[in-house]
């Protein structure tokens, strides 16, 4: 596979139009959340968690929403967990650690796709049904369609509405949570196979047991007067929270209860130098000023491959490359960046590169790299019980982290 030159110094859209045909779905569109470390920095420096604690969960009216829209930035480790965990430490006590702990979930996601790898694709605990394809979002619902549209216009959803999208195709319409999750991650501009693959577990009970219930009193509590609008507000298909069911522990998996490699899930806990590196190769996962291998390296090029393979099976949406595009032309203005469409594991088998560590399966696809930097962890994994959120909750140190 050859690699072509992306021209990334024109506005997003053109660049995609120019040059990723066939390789996004849905229309062309830019998210309202700009791509960037300038962006991120600006967000950051404007942070206030004030009230995070009783309105992270508000849909509408937007002003009462309490989400700080971070994911993005955070999920590219733009802006690292560390960073942000430490951003907080003089806010109201209960809104810094309800916001701190969903920090927290966000890395014990990364450590448990880390430990499981493709096996999160999988009912993990519980049999929940994930083989029923179609489409299991009704948009005759005004709830449901607002939701979509958001999704798609721009490419990020509050917590809450994610979970309604979830539990409404899966615990209301008995479809398969795993087609449900790639049509959401396809949009979302923070997509993470860690966090989107555990959030649908979650809300379909794959992962806990008990499936997650929609229904018309949360839109009311969290969307006041969106009901009200609904052509269906007479015969509302979610009046009433769905039955409970119980569902079929799945053989035990003891990869959730320890590590047999917690060095290879985990990367190198220093800088692996094997060679002298040519060029810095950065990934989605690894796209910010601070990346390790970026820092360690200031006068080297920078790479940046859009995997077309990849994109072509994935079909993400615009809002998502633009975001990314975004992010590469600021980068450009700091760094000398080259940014090329092909194969990123040919490239660094091909060239000597300095690269971070990422806690994804296809990392291990990268072969022959001249330099290994760690991923920036809020904790490093230890290799005890990813079994669930509060088993791994509860043994992290809080003394290894101050404020």
């Amino acid at each position: 596979m050859s690699f072509k030159e992306l021209d990334i110094y024109g506005h997003a859209l053109d660049v995609i139009e120019e040059y990723f045909q066939g390789l996004f779905s849905g229309e062309l569109g830019l998210s309202s959340i700009r791509g960037g470390q300038t962006a991120a920095n600006k967000a950051l420096a404007e942070l206030d968690i004030t009230l995070y604690a009783d309105q992270r969960s508000e849909v509408l009216p937007l002003e009462r929403r309490g989400a700080t829209g971070l994911s993005p930035y955070i999920r590219h480790n733009l802006l690292t967990l560390e960073q942000v965990y430490r951003a907080v430490k003089d806010a109201p006590y209960k809104d810094r650690e309800k916001f701190r702990d969903e920090l927290f979930w966000q890395e014990y996601a990364r450590h448990l796709y880390a430990r499981v790898g493709v096996q999160l694709f999988e009912n993990l605990r519980f049999d929940a049904n994930w083989e029923t394809e179609g489409d299991g979002w009704n948009r005759d619902m005004h709830c449901i369609d607002q939701v979509m549209q958001e999704l798609e216009t721009d490419g990020w959803l509050v917590n809450q509405t994610r979970m309604w999208l979830a539990s409404h195709w899966t615990v209301r319409n008995n479809k398969g949570w795993l087609h449900g999750q790639e049509r959401m991650y396809r949009g979302l501009i923070d997509g993470s196979r860690a966090a989107n693959l555990l959030g649908w577990q979650w809300t379909a009970g794959a992962g806990t047991g008990k499936p997650y219930g929609f229904a018309r009193w949360q839109v009311e509590k969290r969307a006041p007067g969106i009901c009200f609008k609904c052509p269906l507000k007479k015969a509302c298909p979610i009046e009433e929270f769905p039955d409970e069911v119980s569902l079929q522990q799945r053989k035990k998996n003891p990869l959730l209860d320890s590590d047999i490699d917690n060095a290879q899930s985990s990367g190198p806990a220093e800088p692996e130098i094997h060679a002298q590196a040519k060029f810095v190769l950065l990934t989605v996962d690894s796209l910010g000023d601070a990346d390790p291998a970026l820092a360690a390296n200031p006068d080297l090029p920078v790479v940046f491959v859009f995997n077309e393979e990849a994109l072509r099976k994935l079909q993400l949406s615009t809002r998502r490359i633009g975001f990314y595009i975004e992010t590469l032309k600021d980068l450009s203005t700091r760094r000398n960046l080259t940014v090329l469409l092909g194969n990123p594991y040919k490239f660094a088998e091909e060239n000597g590169v300095a690269i971070t560590f990422a806690p994804v399966p296809s990392f291990k696809k990268f072969k022959n790299v001249a330099e290994l930097y760690p991923f920036p962890w809020l904790r490093r994994p230890q290799g005890g019980s990813v079994r669930s959120y509060s088993s791994w909750r509860g043994k992290i140190d809080p003394s290894s982290k101050k404020n």
